[in-house]
């Protein structure tokens, strides 16, 4: 799944984003983060590979966007059935988080900016950094995984989506998507994004290279058969 964790580091302290995926993975992030004081954590949106939580990060506080929150309340049952195996201790923590309010204060030297829209997942959340011109965009922009619209498969609110996006893209340094690789060419995965959307809707189809990647194909061939309003 190439699933990426991100690791916000300053003066002792550390802020995760999207601590992931499987047990002996959330292991090596707690041995990582070692004698650093986590001061924070931050999941994207409400899937529960972005939920997780490990005992070694402490007791911080753990944020996500209110229909985030929302929504790890309320489908907690389904996503813990998700995880399958899991050790006890780490689905207890699986998605205990708590909408933000007013922000996140600055965490580990890092001022913070939420980029909250509805694509790929209700409440989805990108976090800017504007110091460091570095963009944690969840599951979107992504150099291996074609768009994935949400459930009932809202295309409309992925594109939106890629238009609130697109200001910070155009100013980001370093793009970190939630699966695939950080990269230096936003704007261009984000066209690359809009570009396949728009393909399928106009015509029904798309020569979109991601489509080679694991399972792509598959998420491909269902895009197509919704919008051409298929079962």
């Amino acid at each position: 799944m190439l699933t990426t964790s991100t690791v916000l580091v300053g003066g002792g302290e550390a802020f995760l984003v999207d601590p992931a995926w499987m047990p002996d993975e959330l292991a090596a992030l707690a041995a990582f983060v070692g004698e650093l004081r986590v001061v924070g954590g931050f999941a994207t949106h409400a899937h529960h590979d972005h939920l997780l939580w490990h005992p070694g990060f402490g007791d911080a506080p753990r944020w996500a966007s209110a229909r985030t929150a929302e929504l790890a309340r309320s489908e907690r049952s389904e996503l813990v059935d998700s995880l399958g195996g899991f050790p006890p201790a780490l689905v207890e923590l699986m998605g205990r988080v708590h909408a933000v309010a007013d922000g996140i204060p600055e965490s580990a030297g890092f001022e913070i900016e939420l980029v909250v829209h509805d694509g790929h997942a209700p409440g989805h959340t990108a976090l800017w950094l504007p110091r460091q011109r570095v963009l944690v965009a969840g599951d979107m922009l992504s150099d291996v995984e074609l768009p994935l619209p949400f459930d009932p498969d809202d295309v409309p609110a992925y594109l939106a989506a890629l238009d609130v996006l697109a200001p910070y893209a155009a100013r980001t340094g370093v793009v970190v998507p939630g699966h695939g690789h950080a990269g230096t060419d936003a704007t261009a995965r984000l066209d690359a994004d809009r570009r396949y959307l728009e393909d399928v809707l106009a015509r029904g189809s798309s020569d979109d290279p991601r489509r080679a990647n694991t399972g792509m194909d598959a998420e491909y061939r269902r895009l197509v058969t919704l919008v051409r309003g298929g079962a």
